[in-house]
């Protein structure tokens, strides 16, 4: 067997889709980054906050993929050797009180060769109680505004995200617009 050639006992490398900090911020080594497209979830201010980006007493506002619509992104190839700890890694800074759940999904790489590859994402729970559903943009600005947690205040986190988004060449008009009243606030 060549030595290219990957045997059935080793894992392959890993996917992970990020459509917020993890495009800006992701914190772990990877190969490569493409852009990228998820289609049947979408990107949502839709998670309260308690802990990055706020405290149960002043809940910020964070992005969660919740079900409906499509996402563009960032997926990020992984070496197959640091796979293990790379979910240890996101298992840490994603799933800090479990408002997400870690699936695997399809998602198409916005590269030459237009593969569809399985990444790693992290999905709402509709079920769990900082699931914060649709917002209007004034309720979303009330609680970015006042949040503050462990990894800063919200409003950076926002802009942030639209900065990375503007950064890969396309725009997300309803993060667009709650940054655009954030610079007017």
């Amino acid at each position: 067997m060549p030595a290219t050639r990957q045997s059935q006992s080793e894992p392959a490398d890993l996917w992970v889709f990020g459509y917020g900090s993890l495009m800006w911020r992701p914190g772990f080594e990877f190969i490569e980054q493409v852009p990228a497209r998820l289609i049947g979830e979408h990107r949502a201010l839709c998670v309260y906050s308690f802990d990055h980006r706020g405290t149960p007493e002043k809940p910020g506002l964070v992005l969660g993929l919740d079900r409906g619509g499509a996402c563009r992104g960032v997926a990020f190839r992984v070496a197959s050797r640091l796979r293990g700890a790379t979910i240890d890694y996101l298992r840490g800074r994603e799933q800090t009180t479990h408002v997400y759940r870690e699936v695997m999904r399809s998602v198409w790489l916005e590269n030459e060769a237009r593969q569809r590859v399985s990444a790693l994402a992290y999905v709402v729970d509709r079920g769990h109680v900082q699931y914060a559903g649709r917002l209007t943009l004034s309720e979303q600005l009330r609680y970015v505004q006042q949040g503050h947690g462990r990894s800063g205040n919200n409003r950076d986190y926002v802009l942030s995200t639209v900065k990375s988004i503007e950064a890969q060449g396309f725009r997300d008009a309803q993060l667009h617009q709650l940054a655009l009243m954030l610079h007017e606030g």
